[in-house]
């Protein structure tokens, strides 16, 4: 490979060709994506124009459907440390072979938590606030501007780690393990504090007795690992299926049984928690009430937890059961009930609860406006449209590498 095509102008130039160049069914997933980004957009527009009036977030409820997402996909982000640990700690070949596509799904679900929180600002040209050196960053009193570098840090992270090995391959190289592997134990350790801080942002309201207790971050993390690693699951088999890319089960497997283990715990500290609540039930208890049994006639969200427990249930059922952990349908069927489950748990369940009833006791029931699915919906096809991209740039060079790699393993082998 000559020096100007395998240079970084060269490496940037193919990954924007191979970005532009698919089939037909590639060019319809753009279409829907950029469809859903433009009807995003223009109710984000209105609610820029209107304000926060078009939404259903209120005094009383401040933090609704775009928090919800964005503490989900926190999470699938921090579990993209399921793939990295065994590939680069416990030298897994199998999962080696793939976790940049797992790390592609966290930089697109960090950006995705990211515009979250800008959407659910109101006010987004106020965002220089929370630049450090311009703004009033308050670091490292407010639990905010740890949010802010946590999330940004581990998206540098994760994209100059990606870019790095794939930049190597591009050239037909090994990356050098002295360069990028103290950044990796860096971006583990990162993984996890981006879901504890999280956590901790709703663990320090002690005006709001349902999130301030100690199991809140264990809890954020198990339910991280039970989500995370059946999105990118299912991310996986969608790219074995449209591409070459050598994906093995072995891959999968662990993915589900690292899922299975992570309900089994999620759904422990959820019935330690009810256990709290509920045994010898005060005053402190209330939202937790509201939410699995209603409180004074008042049921929005009961169906919501209620329709998760059982979503989760099914799911921990399927993957405690190893033929049917194992079988391909069976399998994928729980991955989705997890997926769906916990962001009904971590979202619906999480984060309104907690406004219900206010600290004076008023009940205000929420439920998203159409404003804010459809703004949701945007954000949402933006992450996939960027996993794809991203996606779409580093499979032809990842496939080229390995099959160049097995290539010569296979002659050093004859030799």
């Amino acid at each position: 490979m000559s020096d100007s095509r395998s240079g970084l102008f060269g490496f940037v130039l193919n990954g924007l060709g191979h970005m532009f160049r698919g089939g037909l069914l590639y060019w319809a997933w753009l279409a829907l994506l950029l469809v859903l980004i433009v009807l995003g957009g223009w109710h984000y527009y209105l609610q820029l124009r209107d304000g926060l009036l078009v939404t259903n977030m209120s005094n009383q409820v401040s933090w609704g459907f775009y928090i919800s997402n964005f503490t989900f996909l926190v999470g699938v982000a921090a579990a993209a440390v399921m793939l990295v640990v065994p590939a680069y700690i416990f030298n897994r070949k199998d999962i080696k072979d793939v976790v940049l596509m797992g790390d592609t799904m966290a930089i697109g679900a960090v950006a995705m938590a990211i515009l979250f929180v800008v959407v659910d600002l109101g006010r987004p040209d106020r965002f220089w606030h929370l630049i450090p050196f311009i703004g009033r960053f308050n670091f490292p009193e407010s639990m905010l501007a740890w949010d802010v570098i946590v999330l940004n840090g581990y998206l540098l992270l994760n994209f100059g780690i990606s870019f790095y090995i794939v930049y190597n391959h591009y050239q037909g190289k090994e990356p050098n393990a002295s360069r990028y592997f103290p950044w990796v134990l860096l971006a583990i350790f990162w993984a996890i504090s981006i879901h504890t801080v999280t956590a901790f942002l709703y663990s320090a309201n002690s005006a709001r007795p349902y999130w301030h207790n100690a199991l809140l971050a264990p809890r954020f993390i198990a339910s991280a690992f039970a989500s995370g690693p059946a999105l990118m699951a299912i991310g996986l088999q969608i790219i074995r299926r449209v591409s070459d890319y050598p994906i093995r089960q072995s891959v999968i497997d662990h993915l589900a049984l690292v899922a299975a283990i992570a309900l089994q715990v999620t759904l422990f500290f959820v019935l330690a928690e009810l256990f709290t609540d509920f045994y010898n039930e005060g005053e402190h208890a209330a939202s937790a009430r509201y939410l699995f049994f209603g409180l004074d006639g008042h049921t929005a969200l009961t169906p919501w937890i209620w329709t998760a427990v059982l979503l989760l249930a099914v799911a921990l059922l399927i993957l405690m059961i190893h033929p049917l952990r194992t079988h391909p349908v069976y399998m994928n069927i729980a991955f989705v009930l997890t997926v769906v489950g916990v962001w009904i748990e971590k979202g619906m369940g999480l984060v309104i609860p907690a406004f219900v009833p206010t600290p004076i006791g008023e009940i205000y029931e929420y439920a998203p406006s159409a404003t804010e699915i459809m703004v949701s919906l945007g954000i949402w096809a933006i992450g996939l449209l960027l996993f794809t991209l991203l996606a779409k740039a580093a499979l032809p060079v990842q496939c080229s590498f390995l099959r160049e790699k097995a290539h010569r393993e296979v002659t050093h082998d004859d030799a």
